[in-house]
């Protein structure tokens, strides 16, 4: 089966079953945040294994269990109705243990410096942004705020995939982080973000009141983010000289491969709903 054929197979098999997750609210959101809790211990594993190929770091089973801290933490926020502010702490305190961690663990410090940044940012990406999903499920609407997300970042994805396979061919080589990314794709990506949002509107106003603006900022940042978040991963790979994050997803990759433009986006997405719908900023 071809590279290409493999990617639609997995959009049109993972989209609906993300979306049917999503769907059921059964004990806020529980398959959910399994699936999110999984995703970090995932992420973790992958971040590990690329970055350790250029730098020492802290054990991984210690990675894993702080960036599993976050999610399940997160859960349980949801679930006690507690503010998320004091996630920040969680991550205040894991990054102090990871620099207990250096003292206790090791006895010569020539690669403390990049062991312990480069460990502390894989529990702050692996662990900590995608609870900003989380978030958005404690949204008023979760759930329609979670689908309109997931769908925001998959169309963004997909049809800046295609646009860049149909009419990328002769400008492409825009972004040095990933020179197969084309000028085609990247503004097929955010228009079709944009629409996306404007038909949520369109058919569930009520959801998203207000001007026409509003989606039209939602769906751009929130594709420029997911863009963002893939390149970054992009700047990874290189860094790490590998070709992809893992081959655990057929077509596509590492499991971070797909999970990039999700763990970015999110953080933007709850910034840009909290901002636009709850305060109406805008």
């Amino acid at each position: 089966m071809s590279k290409v054929a493999q990617r639609l197979l997995v959009f049109f098999i993972g989209v609906p079953l993300i979306i049917g997750i999503v769907l059921v609210q059964f004990f806020f959101h529980l398959p959910l945040n399994i699936a999110i809790i999984f995703s970090a211990v995932l992420s973790c594993i992958e971040l590990h294994a690329m970055f350790s190929k250029k730098t020492a770091l802290l054990p991984k089973w210690l990675l894993i269990t702080l960036s599993i801290l976050f999610p399940v933490a997160g859960y349980l926020f949801t679930i006690f109705d507690f503010d998320f502010d004091y996630l920040t702490w969680i991550f205040a305190f894991s990054a102090m243990i990871l620099m207990a961690a250096e003292c206790f663990f090791h006895k010569t410090f020539e690669e403390s410096i990049t062991r312990l940044t480069a460990s502390v940012f894989i529990i702050f990406y692996s662990g900590y942004l995608i609870t900003f999903i989380q978030r958005i499920g404690t949204l008023e609407n979760s759930t329609f705020f979670l689908a309109l997300f997931f769908f925001t970042v998959f169309i963004n994805d997909s049809l800046a995939w295609l646009c860049g396979v149909l009419f990328g061919k002769n400008n492409r080589n825009i972004f040095a982080a990933s020179p197969n990314k084309s000028l085609a794709g990247f503004i097929g990506g955010i228009f079709c973000a944009i629409l996306g949002c404007i038909l949520a509107k369109l058919i569930w106003p009520d959801f998203l009141p207000g001007s026409f603006v509003k989606p039209v900022i939602l769906g751009f940042f929130s594709a420029l983010a997911g863009i963002t978040g893939d390149l970054i991963e992009s700047v990874f790979k290189r860094s790490a000289e590998v070709k992809d994050s893992g081959n655990i997803i057929p077509g596509r990759g590492g499991y971070l491969d797909s999970m990039d433009s999700l763990l970015f986006t999110a953080p933007v997405f709850y910034a840009l709903i909290y901002f636009l719908y709850i305060y109406n900023f805008a």
